[in-house]
């Protein structure tokens, strides 16, 4: 629906007196995965805020981020990452489709290359680019 379209249902709504104002999303869920982005060199700050180990020397690392439907497909993202790369897992979401992962950015680099190499060749996924900041 465009904008032009929402702005006048809106205005029918409004005209038409009615107090509760009803909205349903919906996702279809298809198999993809929709982001693979990996962040080079953040600031420490953006790893204690994101909640990620303190512990760890986060000193020229990468944070990966991937999202992915169906959402369970999480799980297995985290396990083809750990096992082509020395990744530390950051956080998984088998709920929303999300995975967190550090590491330096070669080993982010080669665990989202093993994820989008299976995802699309034995789960027969649609994959996007891996883009870097």
């Amino acid at each position: 629906m465009n904008t032009n379209n929402i702005e006048k249902v809106l205005s029918a709504y409004a005209a038409s007196g009615n107090d509760k104002l009803r909205i349903i999303q919906e996702l279809v869920p298809g198999k993809q995965i929709t982001l693979l982005h990996i962040i080079a060199n953040p600031d420490n700050e953006l790893y204690k805020k994101l909640g990620l180990d303190p512990r760890i020397d986060y000193s020229h690392s990468a944070i990966g981020v991937l999202t992915v439907s169906p959402s369970e497909t999480a799980i297995i993202a985290a396990d083809i990452s750990m096992k082509a790369s020395g990744i530390e897992l950051g956080f998984v979401d088998r709920f929303s489709g999300t995975l967190v992962i550090t590491g330096t950015i070669s080993d982010v680099e080669a665990a989202f290359r093993a994820v989008q190499e299976y995802t699309e060749q034995k789960l027969g996924f649609n994959v996007c680019e891996i883009t870097k900041t």
